[in-house]
């Protein structure tokens, strides 16, 4: 038994294709309009600063929304991106216009450790306004209750590297966690920092027959 579970998103609770098709297909046509219906909202005042500085664009809506275009198209890991999106998907949950989905086995596992007193956090490289939403509106209901933190790459840093795992650890206060996920690179950073790793080899997803020894590696939960 361990005394933390770390879950990580894409490909490990839900198909990617839910990420990168269902979501981004959601959200691509709606980032201009939200950034122009709340210019005074400091999370995208912050965002559209961010843009600015990483591509040195203008501030005018249509080049901040094509070069959040192209870190879509790319699926870049850019904070400012990840922020838009989430406030996006999450008025998307809200409104019914979205419902997360996940693997059959994940719910059951979630609850099986939720019961047996295994306290349960997510790492994703979403926000945490989005990883919210997404747990808060799913086919099985609110399941916002079975976690206790949520972390992004703006609260922890970058997935592939240990520094992120070791602030996590110490926002939990432990060092017994144990990391899901199904990309070798994260898996590597989280046992760097100290942590138990198990890599998820999905049947269909883009990284199972990735190399993910020396992790022991499952094809569920």
């Amino acid at each position: 038994m361990t005394e933390w579970v770390v879950l990580d998103i894409e490909g490990t609770l839900s198909a990617t294709d839910q990420v990168l098709v269902v979501l981004y297909d959601y959200a691509r046509p709606r980032l201009g309009p939200w950034i122009d219906d709340h210019r005074d909202d400091p999370a995208v005042v912050e965002a559209v600063r961010q843009i600015r500085e990483l591509s040195g664009v203008d501030e005018d809506t249509e080049s901040l929304t094509r070069v959040l275009h192209g870190w879509m198209d790319d699926d870049e890991k850019v904070t400012p991106l990840k922020t838009l999106q989430g406030l996006v998907w999450q008025r998307g949950y809200a409104e019914g216009d979205l419902v997360a989905e996940f693997f059959p086995d994940v719910v059951p596992a979630l609850r099986e450790w939720h019961e047996n007193g295994v306290k349960l956090a997510v790492f994703s490289s979403g926000s945490v306004a989005g990883q919210v939403a997404f747990f808060g509106h799913t086919t099985d209901g609110d399941l916002r209750g079975l976690f206790e933190h949520h972390f992004d790459t703006v609260n922890a840093g970058p997935k592939r590297e240990a520094p992120s795992y070791r602030a996590i650890a110490a926002v939990l206060g432990s060092d017994d966690i144990t990391f899901y996920s199904d990309v070798p690179a994260e898996l590597h950073a989280a046992a760097e920092a100290g942590w138990r790793t198990v890599g998820v080899a999905r049947p269909g997803e883009p990284h199972a027959d990735a190399d993910f020894s020396p992790h022991r590696t499952v094809s569920a939960l």
